[in-house]
């Protein structure tokens, strides 16, 4: 079997000894005779998995005890409608910050529940810089500030934690979580969809300061209300049981590396070898203000874009997927998560180095 480089987006690369062990256990699951995916979510089985899924979790991120975690369906996109259905809470606005397409569709979603206020914008940047935070125009009587901490399409990341003062801090972190160590205590609230860092399509995780839940909107549905979710352990209707199962297996992949500070600078070097590089030549061009750029999501352009497709075809004879940029940007994206290896990297940039000698 030839496992290739997989530089997706998203649905991502996974750890391999990951997907052998979910192998393994898919007809038996530890001598029950069911598969995770057959088994009831109220059974003694799946409920293990749920409570230790979550407990690996909170240990990994050091999750306060005030901070509820809830496995929820609808991806993060599900959660530009479930976040101001539960945190306006009565108030006139929310203050959003708009780094690129992902924080573009939040701010459009939260539109239709209440007042928004673009307190800042990357796009006199052209979406290469994240705005200094003293040029935030932030309103103190906000519900909440939302940010995109990584900009997966556009390759922009915040590499410091805004400060909101009593106004809570909101993050859609899908393309970051898990690649690094966070101070969840300096967020109201944090969401993210599963399939970049933490496993397959299908599973969104919620962690939410207890004091910030049970006073959704009336329209609010009972399954996006996060009160009753959180009440009902994420069981208020079926959670996606595999993909938690799945999610549980990456959590104690991730312990077995070291944790997240071990696994932050796995991708500090992997993200260094492939911008050093385009730093070095012309051939090769990355948009993005260098401390503003991802360790998850690297674009980068050829000088010469008639030159794109025949890159890709070079790259898929080598055994390197998914490097079409985003059609919102073009280019290349070279998405770099936490189980992507060093050697897939250096497999990139030699190939890169490659293709730039035989077309020059």
């Amino acid at each position: 079997m030839t496992r290739v480089f997989n530089f997706s987006a998203g649905p991502a690369t996974l750890p391999e000894s990951v997907l052998r062990q979910a192998a393994d256990e898919m007809l038996d699951w530890h001598g029950s005779g069911m598969s995770v995916m057959e088994m009831s979510h109220r059974g003694k089985e799946y409920m293990s998995i749920h409570a230790e899924a979550e407990a690996d979790l909170r240990e990994l991120l050091a999750i306060p005890a005030n901070y509820k975690v809830v496995f929820l369906q609808g991806g993060a996109i599900g959660q530009n409608a479930f976040v101001p259905m539960n945190l306006y809470r009565g108030k006139a606005s929310a203050d959003y910050v708009n780094t690129g397409e992902w924080s573009k569709r939040s701010i459009n979603e939260a539109k239709k529940y209440g007042t928004v206020n673009v307190v800042a914008s990357s796009e006199p940047s052209g979406f290469t810089s994240i705005p200094k935070q003293d040029t935030w125009k932030l309103d103190p009587n906000a519900a909440y500030v939302h940010i995109c901490s990584n900009e997966t399409i556009g390759g922009m990341q915040y590499h410091w934690t805004p400060d909101t003062g009593d106004v809570p801090l909101v993050a859609d972190m899908s393309s970051e979580i898990l690649s690094k160590p966070i101070d969840v205590g300096r967020y109201g609230l944090i969401y993210c969809g599963a399939q970049k860092n933490i496993g397959p399509a299908g599973l969104t995780i919620v962690m939410v300061r207890e004091d910030l839940i049970g006073q959704a909107m009336p329209i609010t549905p009972s399954a996006f209300d996060l009160k009753q979710q959180s009440d009902n352990d994420s069981m208020l209707n079926t959670p996606p049981t595999y993909a938690i199962y799945i999610a549980g297996l990456v959590f104690k992949w991730l312990k077995k590396q070291g944790g997240l500070k071990a696994i932050e600078e796995h991708n500090r070097v992997k993200a260094a070898l492939l911008y050093d590089y385009l730093d070095s030549q012309t051939f090769y061009s990355c948009p993005i203000a260098k401390d503003d750029r991802s360790l998850m999501n690297a674009p980068f352009k050829l000088k010469d874009e008639s030159l794109d497709e025949a890159f890709l075809k070079g790259a898929k004879e080598r055994g390197m997927l998914q490097l079409k940029g985003h059609r919102s940007v073009g280019g290349m994206r070279a998405s770099i998560y936490n189980a992507m290896p060093k050697e897939g990297v250096q497999a990139l940039v030699a190939y890169m180095k490659e293709f730039e000698a035989s077309h020059t």
